[in-house]
C-alpha cells in the first residue's frame, strides 16, 4: 500500500498537466506514492500525453466530462494510499511539499486534511483558505464590505484576507486545488457530493469533516505554485452560472433547516442578485458576450 495517492482531474489543460506531473516526478519520486489522472474527455491530447510521457501514471481516460466531483470520486475509489493528495493540474509542487503534508497528518491524528501555502506564478501568496459561507459572509460579500475592508477580521472573514498565511492553523475550508486527505476520514464521511459537480463540493466535504469531529489544517511549511482557473476560464459564462447553482444547492443542503425562513429567503435573494451582477461585470470587462 502506498503512503500517498495523488489524484488529479484534468480537462483540456495538457500543458499544465505535463508540468504538474513533471514536478511530481522531480520532487516526489522518492516517496512511496502512486499518481492517478482522471481525464474528463479532453480534446487537447491530454490523455495521449500522459500515456506517452508518463506511462507509470494510472490514467482513466473518460469518454465524457463527468465533472470535478465525479472525477475525483473515481480517483479516490481506485486509490490505495493512506493519504490522498488532491491536485489540480495547474499545480506545480515544490521540493519536500508532499512529504511535509504527509508528516503533518502523521503528527496530528485528529486532522482529516491539510493544505499547503499556494503561491501565484509571480510568487505572491494566494488566498486559498476560506471560512464557511454563513449568512453574514454572504451579505458582506454582496455589499462589497469585504473588498472595502480586506484587513478586517469581520468583513474579510470569508477569504481570510486579514491573515498573512504565515502560520499553521486550523481553517474551515481550504481550496481543494491542493489538499491532502486522510483515507480513514473519507471512509467515515464519504467522498464528494456529485450533486455539486464543479463548485462547492470541496466546501461541502470540509463541512462534513468538521461536523464529524475531524480537524482541517493549513501549513506554510509546504508550498506549491498554482496557476488557477486553467480549465474553468475556458467556459467563463457557464462557470459563473454553475458556481451560483452550486452555491444555492450547498445552502439548501446545509442551511435551509438551520436558518429561519426569512433569513434563508434573504440569503437566496442576495445570491441571485449577485449572480446577475457578476455576469454584467464580466460582460463589461469583455470576458463573456
Amino acid at each position: 500500500m502506498p503512503d500517498v495517492s495523488v489524484c488529479i482531474v484534468n480537462w483540456n489543460t495538457a500543458d499544465h498537466l505535463r508540468a504538474c506531473l513533471r514536478s511530481l516526478q522531480d520532487h516526489a519520486s522518492q516517496l512511496d506514492a502512486e499518481v492517478l489522472v482522471v481525464d474528463n474527455a479532453s480534446a487537447d491530447g491530454s490523455a495521449e500525453m500522459v500515456r506517452e510521457e508518463y506511462p507509470e501514471v494510472r490514467l482513466f481516460a473518460l469518454d465524457e466530462n463527468t465533472g470535478y466531483a465525479a472525477g475525483n470520486n473515481l480517483a479516490l475509489r481506485e486509490a490505495s494510499g493512506k493519504y490522498r493528495l488532491l491536485l489540480n493540474p495547474d499545480i506545480v509542487i515544490k521540493p519536500g511539499s508532499v512529504e511535509t503534508l504527509a508528516g503533518f497528518l502523521d503528527e496530528r491524528p485528529a486532522a482529516a486534511a491539510v493544505a499547503p501555502r499556494l503561491r501565484h506564478k509571480d510568487g505572491s501568496v494566494q488566498l486559498s483558505c476560506r471560512s464557511f459561507p454563513d449568512p453574514d459572509v454572504i451579505f458582506y460579500e454582496a455589499l462589497g464590505l469585504s473588498r472595502l475592508f480586506p484587513r478586517s477580521k469581520r468583513f474579510g472573514k470569508y477569504r481570510m484576507s486579514w491573515w498573512g498565511y504565515d502560520d499553521a492553523r486550523s481553517v474551515d475550508q481550504p481550496m481543494a486545488s491542493a489538499l491532502m486527505l486522510r483515507q480513514e476520514a473519507l471512509a467515515q464521511i464519504g467522498t464528494f457530493d456529485e450533486d455539486l459537480p464543479i463548485f462547492f463540493n470541496d466546501v461541502d466535504l470540509c463541512r462534513r469533516l468538521w461536523d464529524a469531529g475531524w480537524e482541517i489544517w493549513f501549513t506554510p511549511q509546504a508550498e506549491m505554485t498554482h496557476e488557477g482557473g486553467a480549465s474553468t476560464r475556458q467556459v467563463r459564462r457557464q462557470m459563473i452560472r454553475e458556481s451560483h447553482r452550486s452555491m444555492i444547492n450547498y445552502y439548501r443542503k446545509h442551511y435551509r433547516v438551520k436558518l429561519c425562513p426569512l433569513v434563508y429567503a434573504a440569503v437566496v435573494t442576495t445570491l441571485h442578485v449577485s449572480l446577475y451582477a457578476r455576469l454584467a461585470a464580466a460582460a463589461l470587462a469583455g470576458h463573456i458576450h
